[in-house]
């Protein structure tokens, strides 16, 4: 029986090859074809991606004539035109008017859902909850191609381990391994299956390479680092997505190793092409060719032939290769073969997708209306909404509220739409969302005893507000003085028996283009918990952002801290259900929260020092600081739950392993408390000797229970030597034989641990 399946399966494996070859071959044949057809100036014309604006949220420039350059054949995608009306427009001009009936790409950022507004990534990803995390790349590729969009400008899958850098809040946090899982996810659901299906479109990951480390956080700013760290730390989740089949990759703004990312080599050709074997095109960030003028590597001819003979093959918006390869051709500065194979990558995503089948397969005027901003899928954005949620503290058991509670909801975001949704939301209606008070409101019905009160704004300084409030109104300043909205909530709590306070950020205060220098909480929203905690009622506080905050003063304060993130369009409800227990919290942080910014970039997996500080104590001559101790507020891997589980101690079956063996590490888990809960527990090893210094702990791997009050399960994990394996200094992956140990806990920092070794 076992070698009948043997059999089966691999005669399966060969059908799957023989179809798949068959089908790449029907591929080159039908563009080898096209392309015989095509002039220069055509093929050209086929890597321009262009823009007619409408409010894109990532740059000011804009592309002009759009009609007349479709028709020319001088635009090979396009993006900011949604809906199936306008797209059938555009892609009739491609396919009816333009020489070659060549169609277009129609793109957009839906970077977590359409319509329905997920969580933010950040959010989604503290769930650790790789079936729910698809889906919703799943729900928002239904609903975007229902509005004729076929590709599509996520996942991010930038590693960051600086909270100051605003566009954490678009990626799955600090670790690769995580990030790597996430980034799977993400393709999966966006491209399914079959890229032909109308309710498919491809994924774009981004952003190649390094995006996430930038010098002081601040966003477009230069990366210096390793090769060490490149291949061990922040290359993981882009090589993940491409094994799971990706269609596109696009660069990053910042250089690596001297070198813009949309002009280098190394990156687009020798580490993408030759060494992970990637099969997809590349586009270029918005205007990130033209960009490379001020990075100083020339005028936008020379900077879109350094572009284009990289390996990049679409120029997003900027229009260099459009205006200037055809004279960079003709002085020999690039070749015809280096134009050709851009162009058949370009189309080559066409055919993929079923374009030249259909041009208008996207296009379904009865779409919307059907599958867009449904009953299910707000209902499911309600479900990730709570599971997105992070417990950081509840003394005393203030959480879940109780039902028949004086409840006096107080902050600048306990009832505001604008803020909602969180950053990178660009197809959503803020003004369909839920705040927190409307969904207090509808979850207790009529019997509810809820006051609200704002209390403060979110920024008394008009011109921050001003920077904040580009793309509308996010920071509302109040016609009432901060202290006439202080003693209205100060009222309110004080009749109370519970306080809800929710405060943080507004959704722009984190996001592209938004780093911040100081993370706390703006000093207006500061004063305003500082008054309700004076009041000595219970004080919970919602704490909604984009990214992690120093929160090490709103900590000692609260009796319960509820971190939220942006939670999307149910935030409201998803939120409530939480507070109220509906659903008990059981989300864990993928980011570290430093206690203060001086502690960033901070992280869990921090290579060993040769002077370590022993536990938070201050030691002269040791790696630490004088005025705060090493370790952060809250622990990469953190989440409480309103129940308690207990751990066992680590067992391994065996104490060491061959290069061809495998260890089995486990623990029992049990529910000690009174409340159904899931909980995510998680594996670290630390490698104690290598030729390489090691990182204290590394995550491989996690798994999400859910356990009734009492019970009790088994978690077992099987680690090989892939899982010991890291990149050396001549950038090849292989473990080395020694000591080991293998860590089961809650977070990051258990020190539940056996001992084994690797052979």
């Amino acid at each position: 029986m076992k070698k009948q399946l043997i059999y089966i399966l691999a005669l399966a494996a060969i059908t799957f090859s023989c179809t798949q070859r068959t089908a790449e071959t029907e591929m080159d044949g039908f563009i080898d074809d096209l392309m015989s057809q095509m002039t220069i100036e055509e093929k050209i014309g086929q890597l321009n991606l262009i823009t007619p604006g409408g409010g894109i949220p990532t740059g000011s420039a804009v592309s002009t004539d759009v009609e007349a350059k479709i028709i020319e054949g001088n635009v090979g995608g396009i993006f900011g035109v949604t809906g199936p009306e306008k797209v059938r427009q555009a892609q009739t001009l491609a396919v009816e008017k333009s020489r070659l009936k060549i169609p277009m790409l129609f793109g957009s950022d839906v970077i977590h859902g359409y319509k329905t507004v997920f969580p933010i990534p950040l959010g989604i990803s503290a769930s650790w909850d790789m079936a729910m995390i698809e889906k919703t790349a799943r729900v928002a590729a239904e609903e975007a191609t229902a509005d004729g969009l076929n590709w599509n400008f996520s996942p991010m899958v930038d590693i960051s381990r600086d909270a100051r850098w605003g566009r954490v809040a678009e990626g799955g946090g600090e670790d690769p391994y995580l990030g790597s899982e996430i980034a799977r996810a993400m393709v999966r659901g966006y491209q399914g299956t079959d890229l032909t299906d109308a309710n498919t479109m491809m994924a774009t990951v981004k952003h190649f390479a390094l995006y996430g480390a930038p010098e002081g956080g601040r966003d477009y700013n230069t990366v210096d680092m390793s090769r060490i760290s490149m291949y061990n730390d922040y290359f993981p989740p882009f090589k993940a997505a491409i094994e799971e089949g990706a269609g596109c990759i696009m660069t990053s703004f910042n250089d690596v190793d001297g070198i813009p990312a949309s002009a280098n080599k190394w990156l687009l050709t020798d580490i993408l092409r030759e060494k992970w074997s990637f099969d997809g095109f590349v586009v270029s960030d918005y205007t990130s060719v033209n960009e490379m003028i001020d990075h100083g590597l020339g005028d936008l001819q020379t900077v879109s032939a350094l572009a284009l003979k990289a390996g990049l093959d679409m120029d997003m918006v900027g229009e260099g290769f459009l205006t200037t390869l055809k004279n960079s051709l003709d002085e020999g500065t690039v070749s015809e073969a280096d134009i050709t194979m851009a162009c058949r990558r370009v189309l080559e995503a066409k055919y993929k997708l079923g374009l030249f089948d259909d041009p208008y397969r996207y296009i379904d005027e009865s779409k919307p209306a059907n599958r867009i901003l449904t009953e299910a899928n707000r209902s499911f954005a309600r479900d990730v909404a709570a599971r997105s949620a992070v417990l950081l503290k509840n003394n005393n058991q203030v959480l879940p509220l109780k039902r028949n509670s004086r409840i006096a909801l107080i902050g600048p975001l306990a009832n505001n739409k604008n803020n909602m949704l969180g950053t990178w939301a660009v197809s959503g209606d803020p003004q369909m969302s839920i705040p927190l008070f409307e969904g207090l409101q509808k979850s207790l019905g009529t019997n509810a005893s809820i006051q609200y009160a704002k209390g403060a704004n979110i920024s008394d300084d008009p011109k921050f507000a001003e920077k904040v409030n580009v793309f509308g109104t996010r920071i509302d300043i109040d016609e009432r003085s901060p202290d006439a909205m202080l003693s209205e909530a100060l009222a309110m709590a004080n009749s109370s028996d519970v306080i809800v306070a929710v405060v943080g950020e507004a959704s722009e205060m984190s996001g592209e283009s938004s780093s911040r220098s100081d993370i706390t909480l703006p000093e207006n929203q500061k004063k305003l918990v500082r008054a309700l905690a004076q009041t000595g009622k219970p004080l919970v506080l919602v704490i909604m952002s984009g990214r992690p905050l120093a929160l090490e003063e709103e900590n000692e304060l609260a009796d319960a801290l509820l971190l939220t993130w942006h939670a999307g369009i149910e935030a409201g409800n998803g939120i409530a259900d939480v507070l109220l227990g509906v659903y008990n919290p059981s989300g864990k942080l993928t980011m570290t929260f430093p206690r203060n910014v001086g502690q960033t970039p901070i992280y869990y997996n921090h290579r060993a020092t040769g002077r370590p500080n022993p536990g938070d104590e201050f030691q002269k001559f040791r790696s630490n600081y004088l005025d705060v101790p090493n370790s952060p507020l809250f622990a990469f891997g953190y989440g409480l739950s309103y129940t308690s589980f207990e751990y066992s101690d680590v067992r391994v079956d065996k104490a060491s392993i061959n290069p061809e063996g495998q260890l089995t590490a486990s623990v029992t888990v049990t529910n000690t408390g009174d409340f159904e809960g899931e909980e995510v527990v998680q594996l670290y090893i630390r490698d104690v000797i290598r030729s390489l210094t090691p990182p204290v702990k590394e995550l491989k791997a996690f798994e999400k229970i859910n356990l009734k009050p009492g019970e009790a399960k088994e978690v077992t994990f099987t680690l090989g030597v892939d899982d010991l394996a890291f990149y050396h200094q001549d950038m090849s992956l292989k473990a080395e034989a020694g000591d080991f140990k293998v860590f089961i806990g809650p977070n990051s920092d258990t020190d539940n641990f056996a001992d084994f070794s690797l052979e």
